[in-house]
């Protein structure tokens, strides 16, 4: 399996269709504190606002949507340096090296379009991307405790961070 497959492009609003099949996808949703097609949708349309900031990147797989990661930027003057970051990748392409392409090249958008100085994410408890994440350099700064409740179930929330200059 080679990237040369991989390519990575500005997302659009037409990829919103992708987000929704993506998040629907069994397991996805545990990962996300998303509950049902309304919440999805919802959220897909959210994510897919910020691709007229220039702040989403899609990953093709041969020319075919295999990912997405975008960068939630702070609209307030206080906040700019930093942004939370979301991303997601089709199953059918996990462990080919997209969630790893898809951060560094949404590091680089943060850092030379938008001069981002850190990047954060949430990931829950037993996620196995939180894995990739160390490798990329993110590193843990705390822990929400308890942060969902699914089924009688609670879920710690993990906050990680990168310094990107």
């Amino acid at each position: 399996m080679t990237k040369e497959h991989l390519s990575i492009r500005l997302g659009e609003e037409a990829d919103q269709k992708y987000l929704v099949e993506w998040l629907l996808q069994p397991g996805v949703l545990d990962g996300f504190p998303l509950y049902g097609l309304r919440e999805v949708e919802d959220a897909a349309r959210i994510c897919v606002s910020y691709a007229q900031h220039g702040a989403m990147l899609m990953a093709l797989w041969d020319g075919v949507p295999c990912g997405c990661a975008l960068l939630y930027l702070q609209h307030y003057e206080k906040m700019k340096h930093h942004c939370l970051f979301v991303i997601i990748v089709d199953e059918k392409h996990r462990g080919k090296g997209v969630g790893a392409r898809l951060i560094r090249e949404l590091m680089k958008l943060a850092k030379e379009r938008f001069n981002l100085e850190y990047l954060h994410l949430e990931v829950y408890k037993g996620n196995p991307a939180i894995d990739l994440y160390r490798r990329l350099g993110f590193q843990e700064y705390g822990v929400h405790k308890k942060f969902i409740k699914d089924q009688g179930r609670y879920i710690d929330k993990i906050l990680m961070q990168k310094y990107l200059r």
